[in-house]
């Protein structure tokens, strides 16, 4: 990849220049050293920038239909005047670290319109249904202008529930389907959601599509809502023909409007990115651990004791940061 200067990179982000902003995006999610350390300084001009966008995460298991939501959905915010980025994240293999990245030829009809930027990236192999640099990613493209942040994750279950941690609002979808309708929610999930939308409602199944929201609402029932005074809805449609779309945009809009009358919404994102903190504290210790060879020495030690099976990982893990921390 070659490396522009980071001002480059900045006036393109602000100007809306997708060609630029995808270059930022390759920056950030680079592990070459020197490109982290661009990537931090560019993070570090563009944060004035960033803020204004709303970010949705949504999930769904494989086949709940969420490509094509977000292109359905995507339009029609398109259409009331807003521009959409979408982070369409995509399994890696845990052999190779490659990604299958179709998301994009998925979306072909959004991927046209100019207000529009989908951004497909490998998970590689990071758990939560999202990748290391998601977050990084979607401040650069609020810092573009982006008034939705569509954030589609890789669909494998409870490890999802770690995209809330990044969003404003966390939409599940649903279909009908396959015995029992509660079968294969998790609690985890159950009590992140903020809106379930159940997709691929016809006309042939519109009687247990019904069936299946009466018992997700008996379920959401014994759960707590994330956010005082909301009620999760539980809405039926179809993303392919349309239908249900301007439901779960009001919705959208009535959760935020709700957190920003509590005064969560701001304090939310305060939490999130205390959480990121942590989350790249842990990083750079270990990076530094395997850097130093004095430590990396302890380091390899009590991972093959672990390995082995000569300690409990839990326990050399604590040797060694105590070892780490000279403690």
């Amino acid at each position: 990849m070659k490396t522009l200067a980071t001002e480059e990179l900045i006036d393109g982000i602000l100007s809306g220049n997708k060609r630029l902003l995808a270059k930022a995006i390759t920056l950030v999610e680079s592990k070459k050293p020197e490109h982290k350390v661009q990537a931090e300084e560019l993070l570090k001009k563009i944060l004035p920038h960033t803020g204004k966008s709303i970010r949705i995460g949504i999930t769904g298991v494989p086949g709940a239909g969420k490509s094509t939501f977000i292109e359905r959905f995507g339009q029609l915010a398109l259409h009331k005047g807003k521009k959409v980025a979408v982070l369409a994240i995509d399994p890696s293999s845990s052999v190779n670290k490659g990604s299958v990245l179709g998301d994009k030829t998925r979306m072909e009809d959004l991927a046209r319109e100019q207000d529009a930027f989908i951004r497909p990236s490998p998970s590689s192999g990071f758990l939560g249904g999202i990748a290391n640099t998601t977050f990084e990613t979607m401040l650069i493209c609020e810092a573009a202008g982006y008034d939705f942040i569509l954030i589609e994750t890789v669909g494998v279950g409870q490890s999802e529930v770690l995209v809330s941690d990044i969003t404003d609002v966390f939409l599940m979808l649903k279909i009908v389907g396959g015995g029992d309708e509660l079968q294969g929610i998790k609690r985890g999930i159950m009590e992140m959601v903020d809106v379930i939308f159940i997709n691929k409602v016809e006309e042939d199944n519109v009687l247990k599509a019904k069936n299946t929201k009466v018992e997700l609402m008996r379920a959401l029932h014994f759960l707590p809502s994330r956010e005082a005074g909301w009620k999760i809805p539980v809405l039926l449609g179809s993303a392919l023909h349309n239908k249900g779309l301007e439901d779960v945009y009001a919705k959208i809009d009535d959760f935020i409007q709700l957190k920003v009358n509590n005064n969560t919404f701001q304090q939310t994102r305060q939490l999130q990115a205390g959480k990121r903190f942590d989350y790249w504290v842990q990083e750079y210790i270990l990076q530094k651990t395997r850097e130093e060879r004095s430590t990396e020495q302890y380091f390899q030690q009590h991972k093959e004791n672990a390995t082995e099976l000569q300690g409990n990982p839990s326990s050399e893990a604590k040797m060694f940061v105590e070892k780490l921390l000279g403690k």
